[in-house]
């Protein structure tokens, strides 16, 4: 096994775990756990927090990209690395009953946490799929805006994910992705670490080498419309002032 299948076969696993845990109940902004104080931090208001199944709510991701996709009614979305859901059901919300959103993560307990919830919760326009987003099991031109939240770092080549992001997107389709870039190069160490990938750190890339990845493989229009530095409790030393929480749009050309 090389390298990058070894990564991705241990931020499975991890993520797997984080989805079999106890989930939470009821959530509520005064009162609520740590996801919850977590979700809001990274920009998710107390209304869209408690207007969704409350096991969405898992504190991960580093932004809010529902907030400034500019979703509209009718809309077809996909979530890269959709997790729980929150992004999915939130989406949901804003492209109504003629809209529909796709939500894609390459761990079964992920997938199946998001599917649960959906039933229980009546959201009848939300599909989640089984899939690696490097090959994504999606129809190409098939949709109208891709969202994903802080998880593009995690795969070992985000070439092959922006290219098959390029793939499904109508012509004239949009991207919003929130994810983590560095302002600095990260220590070796960092690099080579399977738990700093698992954290979404080691797999982070400088700034402009981000943007370029996404303009190679035909985005327009590639730009940041929002950053701000990412400095957790408790993070490593090495990485304190070099993290940085990014939102990123780009569009894909219509056709001529």
């Amino acid at each position: 096994m090389d390298q990058a299948r070894e990564i991705k076969e241990f931020v499975r696993d991890r993520y797997g775990e984080i989805a079999s845990s106890d989930e939470s109940c009821c959530p509520s902004c005064s009162s609520g756990p740590d996801p919850i104080k977590q979700a809001m931090a990274i920009g998710y208001s107390c209304a869209e927090i408690e207007s969704v199944a409350a096991s969405a709510v898992m504190g991960l991701g580093c932004g809010n990209p529902t907030a400034l996709a500019g979703l509209k009614g009718g809309e077809t979305v996909l979530d890269l690395g959709s997790g729980g859901g929150l992004d999915v059901f939130l989406a949901a919300q804003r492209v109504g009953r003629n809209g529909y959103v796709i939500g894609v993560d390459m761990t079964q307990e992920m997938v199946e946490r998001a599917r649960r919830a959906a039933r229980l919760h009546g959201y009848e326009n939300v599909e989640f799929r089984l899939g690696e987003i490097e090959n994504l099991p999606v129809e190409s031109d098939s949709v109208d805006v891709i969202i994903s939240n802080c998880v593009v770092n995690l795969s070992p080549d985000k070439a092959a994910v922006y290219r098959e992001a390029f793939r499904v997107l109508k012509p004239g389709g949009r991207m919003l992705i929130s994810d983590l870039v560095t302002a600095r190069e990260l220590p070796e160490e960092i690099r080579r670490s399977f738990e700093a990938w698992a954290e979404c750190v080691a797999g982070a890339l400088e700034r402009e080498a981000y943007l370029e990845t996404i303009r190679r493989e035909g985005f327009q229009d590639v730009a940041i419309v929002a950053e701000h530095p990412f400095d957790e409790p408790g993070m490593n030393e090495a990485l304190k002032g070099k993290i940085i929480s990014v939102q990123v749009r780009a569009h894909k050309p219509h056709d001529d």
